[in-house]
């Protein structure tokens, strides 16, 4: 595994890269960092790809910015594949990453190879809704005022099942303790989710690429309706929706899978057919809060 800083403007961002091949290209959601999308599994770098992925700005070990919004988080993806020379990737985002593909793919389509997009929750018909732009002010707010404790007493009580509530909480601990600079944390809560990626969700028919949506069910991860996910699916020429087994962990919470998706994504442009080399195991997790079912995407995040 290889480490770089790369500048784009004003802002320094943490990446690392592991692996050779077709180029893949990792992008997290809002309070996140690069270890939060394929939760440190190996597999698409031992199935044959370079695997890359940065720690948005203000996360992380990326530097502070002064803004937050899907064209400097766009700008900042491309200041990435550019530094690496990297003309063309697979984009794999979740949720604040999966809306910054999805811009970078309406407006740069020529650097895009396919795209894999998880658990998205933009809805540009609630966006500007001022509850839901007061609840992140808050979290906002208590991030800044009194750090990760603050965050939490602002979140409240985690909306998902009694079994995973404890399980959130640790999670949403471990996430806000690897970021340098919460402060900035706190900027990217205020202006994220007032940034719009698309204006509607027809815009997405003009996506070309081919494309995967992977949608959770609304139990398991109520922040990132699964409506939402299958609107994209729809609007997208053959995207295909990936959904949730009945009685299985969501695919959003486990490496392996993911990475499955992602070869199977590259496969069907060409990049590289890797789909049979991927473990097709429940769990390809190596971080230390996967044993307990790595509850992550319950958390907020835009």
């Amino acid at each position: 595994m290889v480490e770089h800083l790369i500048q784009n403007g004003e802002v320094g961002l943490a990446m690392e890269e592991a692996g050779t091949g077709p180029p893949v290209v990792l992008l997290h959601g809002l309070t996140a960092t690069r270890r939060y999308v394929v939760m440190g599994s190996k597999s698409l770098e031992r199935s044959g790809h370079r695997v890359i992925g940065y720690d948005a700005r203000g996360h992380g070990r990326s530097s502070p910015a002064t803004a937050y919004r899907y064209p400097e988080l766009g700008g900042d993806l491309e200041a990435v594949m550019d530094a690496l020379r990297i003309e063309r990737a697979v984009l794999t985002g979740a949720s604040m990453g999966a809306h910054t593909i999805l811009w970078f793919a309406l407006q740069r389509p020529e650097r895009v190879a396919a795209l894999v997009v998880i658990t998205p929750s933009y809805d540009p018909a609630t966006n500007d809704d001022p509850a839901r732009l007061a609840r992140w002010d808050a979290l906002a707010d208590g991030l800044r005022g009194d750090g990760i404790e603050g965050f939490l007493a602002a979140y409240g009580e985690p909306r998902v099942p009694p079994a995973w509530r404890e399980t959130v909480i640790k999670v949403i601990r471990q996430r806000l303790a690897l970021h340098e600079h919460p402060e900035a944390v706190a900027d990217a809560l205020e202006q994220v989710p007032r940034s719009r990626p698309f204006g509607s969700v027809e815009e997405l028919r003009a996506v070309a690429a081919p494309v995967a949506v992977v949608a959770s069910s609304d139990e398991a991860d109520p922040e990132h309706p699964r409506a939402v996910g299958e609107a994209y699916a729809d609007a997208i020429p053959g995207a295909r929706l990936i959904t949730d087994q009945p009685g299985h962990s969501p695919i959003a919470w486990q490496g392996s899978q993911l990475s499955r998706v992602i070869a199977e994504v590259a496969g069907q442009h060409g990049l590289h057919n890797a789909a049979s080399t991927v473990p097709n195991a429940e769990s390809g997790c190596s971080l230390p809060e996967c044993g307990t079912a790595t509850a992550s995407w319950a958390i907020s995040h835009a």
